[in-house]
């Protein structure tokens, strides 16, 4: 089993920067093949935005590749969302989620529309005007 708690959400003008956090625990020996981000918007679906496997490989969504990096903690228990170049439209739920059935593969595509067995109750972003 996979605990996951996010952290650092909050309010950021329209051109800033903000970083989310997420603390991993694991339990009954339960070993995390993959992270990820998504984010979603009440009435609206679910949108992966970035995954990063043990090796550290990352892959992004189009819409974020370029302004956010996702990372691990070298100890991986903590992963970490920076978020650049914020727009109204980054507004939105995010969710640390977490896999332990295999790594993370495929491209832009594949991240926007992954399921992951674990995930924490999000933070909410607001990026305004």
């Amino acid at each position: 089993e996979v605990h996951l708690e996010e952290a650092g959400g909050g309010l950021v003008q329209g051109g800033g920067s903000l970083t989310l956090s997420c603390a991993v625990s694991t339990y009954f020996d339960e070993s995390v093949t993959c992270l990820g981000w998504f984010r979603q918007v009440p009435g609206e679906g679910r949108e992966g935005i970035a995954t990063i496997n043990m090796d550290g490989s990352t892959t992004y969504a189009d819409s974020v590749k370029g302004r956010f990096t996702i990372s691990q903690r070298s100890d991986k228990k903590v992963l970490y969302l920076e978020m650049t170049h914020l727009t109204p439209g980054d507004t939105a739920r995010y969710y640390c989620s977490a896999d332990s059935r295999g790594v993370c593969s495929g491209g832009p595509n594949a991240v926007r529309a992954r399921s992951f067995q674990y995930r924490g109750q999000g933070t909410q972003v607001t990026v305004s005007s």
